[in-house]
């Protein structure tokens, strides 16, 4: 509502919130709510709860834009006529979930990572793949990146000086389509030690990211058809068809794609994410990995598993991946963007070995896109063990923040279902639930997705819908707070309703 200032105490009593909206300036739009407990509160805490969601949402609309200064709260508190505690209270609390920054010996500010999402867009995708997108809420759980405070740069930085120093000058000429041998010959020792994969140096077809390598699979590898499950990553579909195949949904379950709806449906291919499937967190169970990997020796396709955060498995050892129960039919795609940042453009493709000349010819005569002094970067930390400590202290961190969420989770009532893995999960609600929380996610500056923003055009829903979680984004100074406001809205009067998968 707009805020004026024409109404006298002639008009009769004002309710505490209408009373903050005539005394905060003709000038500022307010969106502002009646409490609906104010009837049980005291007048104290109706006005910090209702000044504290008014600067909210002039901050997230864009009236108080990244470094506007606000008055000095005994300023603002004697223009409300409140007590200086509560509007002192209100900036500490907003300081606290980021909002706001303050300094001593100067005015307290708008923080610059609370700046407005553009008009119109859709609220929560953020940072993710699944759009383009790119603005921040105060409270940030979205997909497609790790904790970018966790990057190792010091480890990176040390081996950016032994690889610049130590390497030959030719490493600076037009690349090879195939990628750095040293990286290839670093990943295939790691890939087999901790994911068990079948594989050589010479199999290994380096590059960018898995979306470009499956648009490059698609052109060379796939045919005219591929299966893929029916809910996953959109950019991943987009892709596949740039390439020239048709992409048709495979029904998911709790074990994963059903293989037997893809043995009806002739595909030539089929891409799935089996250690941990997007977006809903479950396992390719071991006995449909056994029957996917006969499907496709049985019909000659091909199998792709992208396997986008393996490492990452909490309430026991990752499992291996599917490409180590066969390697004649399945390509295995990885990225560093999940373990270490998307900010490093590095991804392989582990393929079959009659498909690697097909492939690198497709790429063309040289490396059009990646990185070459990234590669042997990378390959310098994979040899010297810095990759390995820094898989470890992530896995760690993320276990204990998947913990932290479970907790708050359950304590509104909710359950978190799949596996303890990766670094998103998904609290099922019900699907007239869905759009509604994701909006009122969004007005509270919490960024976070519904799960139908992942469904394939032509698949069916699942029998739930829900909120997709990325607990690896937000900052670690910042993540008991960004929780306590997701546990807030969940615990909301208006909470969603408890599903079970």
């Amino acid at each position: 509502m707009a805020v004026n200032e024409a109404n006298s105490a002639e008009d009769g009593p004002r309710d505490p919130w209408a009373e903050v909206a005539a005394r905060l300036g003709a000038d500022l739009f307010l969106d502002l709510q009646p409490d609906p407990d104010a009837s049980t509160r005291g007048r104290g805490a109706t006005l910090r709860r209702t000044l504290a969601e008014a600067l909210r949402s002039a901050i997230l609309d864009g009236r108080l834009p990244p470094g506007t200064a606000l008055p000095p709260y005994r300023s603002l508190a004697a223009d409300l006529g409140v007590a200086r505690g509560t509007v002192s209270a209100v900036y500490q609390e907003l300081v606290a979930e980021g909002w706001l920054t303050a300094r001593q010996g100067s005015s307290t500010r708008v923080a610059e990572g609370a700046a407005h999402p553009e008009a119109g867009r859709d609220p929560g995708i953020g940072h993710t793949d699944t759009g383009s997108v790119m603005f921040h809420l105060p409270h940030d759980f979205s997909l497609g990146r790790p904790c970018a405070g966790m990057f190792p740069r010091a480890d990176w930085i040390r081996a950016t000086r032994r690889v610049l120093t130590e390497c030959a000058d030719e490493v600076f000429a037009p690349a090879h389509p195939q990628g750095r041998p040293e990286l290839r010959h670093a990943l295939a020792v790691y890939l087999s030690r901790t994911r068990g994969v079948r594989t050589t140096a010479d199999r290994i077809i380096l590059g960018t990211a898995v979306q470009s390598a499956l648009e490059l699979l698609s052109r060379t590898v796939f045919g005219d058809v591929i299966a893929a499950e029916s809910h996953g990553l959109p950019f991943h579909w987009q892709a596949v068809e740039r390439g020239g195949t048709r992409v048709i949904p495979i029904r998911v379950d709790g074990e994963g794609m059903v293989v037997d709806d893809l043995e009806r449906s002739g595909a030539s291919a089929v891409l799935l994410t089996p250690s941990h499937q997007f977006p809903t967190g479950v396992a390719l169970s071991p006995g449909r990995r056994m029957q996917v990997v006969d499907w496709a020796r049985r019909t000659g396709a091909v199998i792709v598993e992208d396997d986008y955060d393996g490492e990452f498995r909490y309430d026991r050892e990752p499992v291996g991946a599917l490409q180590s129960l066969g390697p004649d039919v399945v390509i295995h795609a990885g990225s560093v963007s999940k373990s270490l940042s998307p900010a490093v453009r590095a991804g392989w493709l582990a393929l079959p070995e009659h498909l690697v000349e097909k492939v690198v010819q497709a790429k063309g005569l040289r490396e059009p896109d990646a990185s070459i002094v990234d590669q042997l970067i990378l390959a310098d930390l994979i040899e010297s063990g810095a990759y390995d400590r820094h898989i470890r202290r992530s896995r760690q961190a993320y276990r204990a923040r998947r913990d932290a969420l479970v907790e708050a989770v359950t304590a509104a009532g909710l359950d978190l279902p799949g596996i303890a893995a990766g670094l998103h999960a998904v609290i099922p609600v019900d699907h007239e639930d869905e759009s509604g929380l994701v909006h009122q996610a969004f007005q509270r500056g919490i960024g976070l997705v519904g799960l139908s923003l992942f469904r394939h055009p032509d698949a069916e829903p699942l029998p739930y819908g829900g909120l997709v979680v990325g607990f690896g984004t937000p900052a670690a100074s910042t993540y008991s707070t960004d929780l306590a406001a997701l546990a807030r809205l969940l615990a909301e009067p208006s909470a969603p309703r408890r599903v079970i998968p």
